[in-house]
């Protein structure tokens, strides 16, 4: 049987969907991350492209994986967060971001404790648009029955 990413009755399955928006959702970010970081300055600037950031990760999570579940996904995005911040006490990404605009865009350069609380408000922001959306748990895969009520 060949991959397909349709129902038998002829509409997009849940995967593709959440592909879709996440996608959607990758670029929007994007976009409010450049605006910000043009139109605001200080702290504003700072930490509400901290919490963007998370988002950003959550949206390319559940762009590669669309059928995780909300607090998995916005866990690992998190997680992936934390980990690049802790890595800048390293001093790895300075020296990358001396070298090239993206690594600092995506590595940073200096370890900053607040910043780990805005990752988590982005993390937690993730999260009530994933619940809102109705993206609560797994979606069921092709091998799994679904069950009718």
């Amino acid at each position: 049987m060949p991959f397909t990413s349709r129902n038998t009755d002829g509409t997009r399955s849940d995967a593709v969907r959440r592909r879709l928006a996440a996608g959607a959702a990758a670029l929007l970010v994007t976009g409010a991350g450049l605006w910000l970081r043009a139109a605001a300055t200080g702290e504003v600037a700072k930490y509400g492209g901290d919490a963007l950031y998370t988002l950003l990760v959550l949206a390319l999570i559940v762009l590669a994986a669309p059928r995780a579940a909300a607090p998995r996904a916005c866990a690992v995005a998190l997680a992936v967060s934390w980990g690049v911040e802790f890595l800048q006490l390293t001093g790895l990404p300075a020296d990358l971001s001396r070298r090239s605009t993206a690594a600092h865009w995506v590595l940073g350069s200096t370890f900053n404790a607040p910043d780990l609380f805005w990752y988590a408000v982005g993390a937690a922001a993730g999260w009530l648009v994933l619940t809102v959306s109705g993206m609560r748990r797994r979606a069921p895969s092709v091998a799994e029955p679904i069950e009718f009520r």
